[in-house]
């Protein structure tokens, strides 16, 4: 039980994460140097832990350039991924940031395990798979109507109008889910990569770490494309949060937390465990406003369809 609780605990960390990434881009503006930030700190503390457990951080070069060459994506992936749901906060808030990815997260883990892609080991489609996958995505469908209609009730009794713009803002607000949902693809494809690495390598901790300085080079070399303008701006009113630099240190956390739990309780409960982690931490940034996110607040009808989308991993997961 204590196990499963610390599965909830790192999965409460994701969506906290993402709040403070976002408001770390609203104080340095461009959203790759908002990355690079993250990751460098993540890296830090990863190397730390790693040399702190596996007393070193190297490998053999020669066995590695036998290693299949998608092996060394899973910092790339994560890069878009995290980049891609830190834009999503400001625009559709921290519950729809975080369980919108979950049905690119849930497709794509059943195809990985359908074709055995990436080195998993093959687990073909069952009934009650698809049935679980089924009833994940219509809870994340009502939490997005549902989220919407809360939307609506907030303007009609602030005597908002409802305009020509703002209804164009709506329907672009489905090209955001959309990129929600690839994001949520790409984690699940990282999770996978890193999963492998981590058994060609003897070391889940040495695979995350190469995950990050991966991604630390990539976005490197974005900044050096792009030239984004490296500035630190502060509030009309007040200073910047100390807590903003710590989101790299969080998303450690929560890699470090799943190579922990995996060996000891399962890949089965360990999704369960942090899937259930994510939503109660995405409902309450969004319903209290926490890390300077615009504050949502959850209707009863919201925290249904997160009971009809836990139901659903269960059931892909553990069944």
């Amino acid at each position: 039980m204590n196990l499963l609780l610390l599965g909830v605990v790192t999965g409460f960390l994701l969506p906290i994460q993402g709040g403070i990434n976002a408001r770390l881009r609203a104080a340095v503006v461009s959203p790759w140097v908002m990355s690079l930030v993250s990751f460098t700190v993540g890296l830090s503390f990863l190397t730390v832990l790693t040399l702190s457990v596996e007393r070193s951080l190297f490998f053999d070069p020669a066995e590695a350039a036998g290693f299949d060459w998608w092996s060394w994506l899973g910092g790339p992936l994560g890069v878009v991924a995290m980049t891609t749901s830190v834009l999503l906060v400001p625009k559709i808030g921290a519950v729809q940031t975080a369980i919108i990815p979950l049905a690119g997260q849930i497709l794509m883990g059943l195809l990985v395990d359908q074709f055995a892609w990436f080195g998993v080991t093959e687990a073909p489609l069952t009934l009650t798979r698809v049935a679980g996958a089924l009833l994940m995505l219509a809870g994340v469908l009502a939490v997005v109507l549902v989220g919407q209609r809360t939307a609506r009730r907030l303007r009609s009794a602030t005597s908002q109008p409802v305009n020509t713009t703002s209804e164009s803002q709506g329907r672009s607000l489905w090209w955001w889910r959309g990129a929600g949902v690839i994001a949520g693809a790409m984690f699940a494809t990282q999770a996978a990569i890193n999963g492998h690495l981590g058994q060609e390598l003897g070391s889940s901790l040495k695979a995350s770490t190469v995950s990050f300085a991966t991604g630390v080079v990539v976005l490197l070399m974005i900044l050096l494309v792009t030239r984004p303008r490296l500035q630190l701006t502060r509030p009309t009113a007040g200073r910047n949060p100390w807590w903003m630099w710590l989101g790299g240190v969080l998303g450690s956390l929560y890699v470090a937390g799943n190579a922990f739990l995996v060996p000891q309780i399962g890949a089965g409960a360990t999704v369960v465990a942090v899937l259930l982690g994510m939503m109660a931490g995405s409902l309450l940034v969004d319903h209290f406003g926490l890390v300077h996110v615009q504050r949502k607040p959850v209707v009863p009808a919201q925290l249904l369809a997160l009971v009809v989308m836990a139901l659903g991993v269960i059931l892909v997961r553990l069944v």
